[in-house]
């Protein structure tokens, strides 16, 4: 049974907005040192308007040593001088707040930078006031710190090698699930977690609107003990004693209390739970639970790795990631809430990955990503460049990677012995620096990023792409996500309505349709370069009938075919979407 118009409680503003994440160093440089900042931001306030989204995701801008390019914090309530001022990041909040956008920043307290205040002081003795606001142990039993071995646990970091740094002054080892720059911090000490819920409750009295929480499910551990090595490997994986821990819903829930519930309704928390379950993710995003609104979770993204992770490429079925999307939104259907993404700055390029970036097909792939996407139930998040179609860059070798995780799987893959071909085909395919070259803005030199030279190359085809050309383009990507955008504002069945997949085992049709009370909207899409291909979705022939709300796609040879013998006929790349009255 549909939900009925009338009958929908009321909802927070969030289910029908949009959120667009900036990441800073590579959207905008006002200042020609060719590092994007808060005042290259604020100039871009207007084409972000324009493009019509409701929030700003504004990944980290605080001071940082910029090991992990910001995630890496060594002091949460100040703007790196690399980023601007704190009187800028105030004006790009005014600015921002008086075109309707709201600002959502980035929260990193998993861990911090080693240069924050409170690990030096914790390194520097066992009996300083933040000794224990870390995560220390002693060398294992019988070993001599510091030497191979003698690690607290075989735990392998996710940024490669031991998760474990000997610190001599301390005579003990500290956790560190990322770069051996980023120790974890101790959530289980109660100080830590009131200086957390303070510095946050700081930020919001300085006007910001919520925080996307940075791997927030790995703050709660469970034991520190040994994990299996996979055959070859040199380490064991921390992930079933870090994630989803026992204490998480319980702190999520104490920061509600200490940080948000005596605050006017409406501020927004993401968070970021990389392996998190539905069954997990309904309890953390439930209104009557008060921890957090919506969850990222890593399901869909990881279909295209095989069992050696995220750089064992497989192949990436269709249906694979129907069956995937289709679960999460049945799952969070009558308690929780979707986040929607394809992109973010942590994953190669949508249309590079999803779609097709060959000139032929790319925009058509990139609307039809689009639209498929925003179209679910959840709120949609756009990264900065996906409204353009923005493709993964053309890397030549490892010379041109700056991310710290894909450089150090490099060296640390290639010294076991891989191929390094192999290697750099899945960097090339999958590394974060796909996301992070500069915003494609002009087809002037750099693309309009900076007039000097930019931190990271920019993709040699942004002469072909970029906004310049696409605002006054009424057929380009950046109009047609213009146009979903505007759906999702206007009709309450996109932000409010049921969800039902349909034709689940059909590897180039992706169809659903949403419905409240009897408003109706069938979203289908041919996700494939192939011609002629039949949708035969139930009610096939009323649909076809129905009055098309939006539709984009190649033109389509075989579409008056008889034989196919099916009244919705798609070509390559081809997506509609109708409505009707039921």
């Amino acid at each position: 049974m549909t939900r009925d118009a009338d009958t929908v409680l009321p909802r927070d503003w969030w289910k029908s907005a949009v959120v667009y994440q900036i990441y800073p160093r590579s959207f905008a440089d006002s200042n020609g040192d060719g590092v994007g900042d808060l005042r290259g931001i604020i100039a871009r306030l207007e084409y972000l308007q324009a493009l019509g989204v409701d929030v700003i995701w504004l990944s980290p801008v605080y001071r940082s040593p910029m090991d992990d390019g910001g995630y890496d914090i060594s002091d949460y309530e100040d703007v790196d001088p690399i980023f601007g001022t704190s009187a800028d990041l105030e004006r790009l909040l005014e600015q921002a707040h008086a075109r309707g956008i709201k600002i959502l920043m980035d929260l990193v307290v998993n861990h911090t930078s080693d240069e924050h205040a409170w690990f030096a002081q914790s390194r520097a003795s066992r009996d300083s006031a933040t000794a224990d606001w870390y995560i220390w142990r002693d060398p294992r039993p019988g070993r001599i710190g510091g030497e191979p071995g003698a690690e607290p646990t075989n735990w392998g970091s996710f940024f490669s090698g031991s998760a474990w740094q000997w610190e001599p002054a301390r005579g003990q080892y500290y956790l560190h699930l990322f770069s051996a720059k980023q120790p974890d911090l101790n959530w289980e000490n109660p100080q830590v977690r009131a200086a957390v819920y303070a510095m946050m409750n700081r930020w919001l009295d300085r006007g910001v609107d919520g925080f996307r929480m940075d791997v927030i499910n790995l703050i709660s551990k469970r034991a520190y003990v040994d994990a299996p090595v996979p055959p070859g490997g040199q380490f064991g994986s921390a992930f079933h004693e870090v994630a989803c821990g026992p204490r998480l819903l319980e702190w999520l829930q104490e920061m509600h209390a200490a940080v948000f519930a005596q605050r006017p309704a409406g501020l927004l928390t993401v968070g970021e739970m990389p392996g998190v379950s539905v069954e997990h993710a309904r309890d953390y995003t439930a209104a009557d639970q008060q921890a957090l609104d919506m969850v990222f979770q890593f399901e869909h993204v990881d279909l295209d790795s095989g069992p050696g992770g995220k750089w064992d490429l497989q192949p990436l079925r269709l249906s694979a990631l129907k069956d995937s999307l289709g679960r999460w939104q049945a799952g969070l259907a009558d308690r929780g809430w979707n986040s929607l993404y394809w992109d973010n700055h942590d994953q190669p390029r949508a249309v590079s990955r999803f779609g097709s970036d060959a000139p032929a097909y790319l925009a058509a792939s990139a609307k039809a990503l689009t639209t498929v996407l925003h179209l679910h139930r959840g709120t949609p998040y756009l990264y900065q460049g996906e409204e353009l179609g923005m493709t993964n860059f053309p890397f030549a070798g490892i010379a041109d990677f700056v991310d710290l995780e894909s450089v150090n799987h490099y060296a640390e893959a290639v010294a076991a012995g891989q191929d390094p071909q192999r290697i750099l085909a899945a960097l090339r395919r999958k590394g974060r620096d796909n996301a992070r070259t500069p915003m494609q803005w002009d087809a002037s030199e750099h693309a309009g990023f900076t007039t000097g030279t930019p931190w990271l190359a920019v993709n040699p085809n942004y002469p072909h792409i970029n906004a310049a050309d696409q605002v006054q383009d009424p057929d380009s990507v950046f109009a047609h996500t213009q146009a979903v955008i505007a759906l999702r504002h206007t009709l309450p069945v996109v932000a409010h309505g049921d969800f039902t997949m349909l034709l689940p085992q059909d590897e180039r049709v992706y169809a659903f349709e949403r419905a409240l009370g009897e408003d109706r909207i069938l979203v289908v899409g041919n996700l494939s370069g192939d011609a002629a291909v039949p949708a035969p979705v139930p009610e096939a022939a009323q649909w076809a009938a129905a009055p098309v709300l939006l539709a984009s796609g190649g033109k389509n040879s075989g579409a008056s075919e008889p034989a196919l013998d099916c009244p919705i006929i798609l070509g390559p790349w081809e997506c509609r979407v109708l409505r009707r009255q039921a």
